[in-house]
């Protein structure tokens, strides 16, 4: 599914729409084939205990209510062995399914003390997974 960024993904400022694509119930993927563009995203939810505030702001940018369909993943930086990758739950990327708009939220490391801006999948996903 085509997505709206409308709040930009860090480091890729310039790029305002991705395609979204779900690969399993944990992993699913971002790109944007013009601009040669892709990142690999974890669902949270199937990690870890994983809660936070969504701002006001994003809110109104995705237009969010309460009949909203909202999907959140968090990116992960893909290593040649899939344990080893990195995950950042501190920069969660929420999905509005309802209206096709996404953005990234920059969570507070003090708000957020228990997340991560990179932590190794094997603390959370055993290799037999």
């Amino acid at each position: 599914m085509r997505y709206d960024l409308k709040s930009p993904i860090l480091g890729f400022e310039h790029i305002a729409e991705v395609e979204f694509e779900k690969i399993d119930d944990l992993f699913a993927k971002i790109s944007n084939k013009k601009e040669q563009f892709e990142i690999f995203l974890v669902n949270p939810y199937m990690l870890r205990e994983y809660s936070f505030e969504i701002p006001n702001y994003i809110s109104l940018l995705l237009e969010l209510n309460a009949q909203s369909g909202v999907e959140v993943y968090c990116a992960m930086v893909l290593q040649k062995n899939r344990e080893d990758s990195m995950v950042n739950f501190l920069a969660p990327i929420v999905f509005n399914t309802q209206n096709a708009k996404a953005g990234q939220v920059v969570l507070s490391m003090l708000d957020y003390p228990d997340f991560n801006l990179s932590a190794p999948l094997s603390l959370f996903v055993s290799k037999s997974a």
